[in-house]
């Protein structure tokens, strides 16, 4: 989950922490409720193909190719570490390429639904992002960003950068769950939106 608009060298790349992986019982069970919602919302969508933004290792974009029907591309920075992880993800219909979140290489409407999981916050032109996301979605968007203030709250609370008032380094963009779902309904009709702690995630049809 990450941000696909700056050089490699200003926006970091891949999950500094194996939150998929993890073995903390407190990750797990806030991973546990962001899948739970994050499955519920692609069973009210049942979509026939997804382009992932920001896909990272391609943890998430893996799970989706195996009950996709259609093509499943997953798009990030270019990065040997993710390449590697790449390397290692294959299905038939399931490709990775190098690219940026606000210039997409894909025609108009040419996947079901476009995604953008825990990246919205890191590139330094969101909205650009989710206008290519609604032009290359035929019907669906799905996004997700860190619930603020709350995001920042529990860093602090956990002694986390507290020179930065808790803001996660490469997030430049803070959203409350109003905030978001008021930017998100310049792009479509929110169907689904949900608070999986501590994040916002929303299902949106185009």
């Amino acid at each position: 989950m990450n941000g696909v608009d700056l050089p490699a060298a200003a926006v970091p790349t891949g999950n500094t922490y194996d939150k998929y992986g993890a073995s903390n019982p407190v990750v797990r069970r806030l991973m546990s409720g962001f899948e739970h919602s994050m499955f519920d919302m692609l069973d009210v969508a049942q979509p026939r193909s997804i382009v992932d933004i920001g896909c990272g290792e391609g943890v998430l974009t893996e799970q989706w190719a195996r009950r996709t029907p259609g093509k499943v591309v997953g798009i990030d920075l270019d990065d040997p570490k993710l390449r590697g992880e790449w390397d290692r993800r294959s299905r038939p219909n399931l490709e990775f390429h190098t690219g940026l979140g606000h210039e997409l290489d894909y025609l108009d409407r040419e996947f079901d639904m476009a995604t953008a999981m825990e990246v919205l916050e890191h590139v330094p032109d969101p909205e650009a992002v989710l206008a290519e996301m609604k032009r290359v979605a035929e019907r669906w968007v799905l996004v997700s960003v860190p619930r603020e203030p709350l995001w920042r709250v529990l860093n602090m609370g956990r002694g986390a950068y507290l020179r930065q008032l808790g803001n996660t380094p490469g997030h430049l963009n803070h959203w409350s769950k109003r905030g978001f779902a008021q930017l998100l309904r310049r792009y479509g009709e929110i169907v689904e939106l949900r608070s999986p702690f501590p994040w916002t995630m929303a299902l949106v049809r185009v």
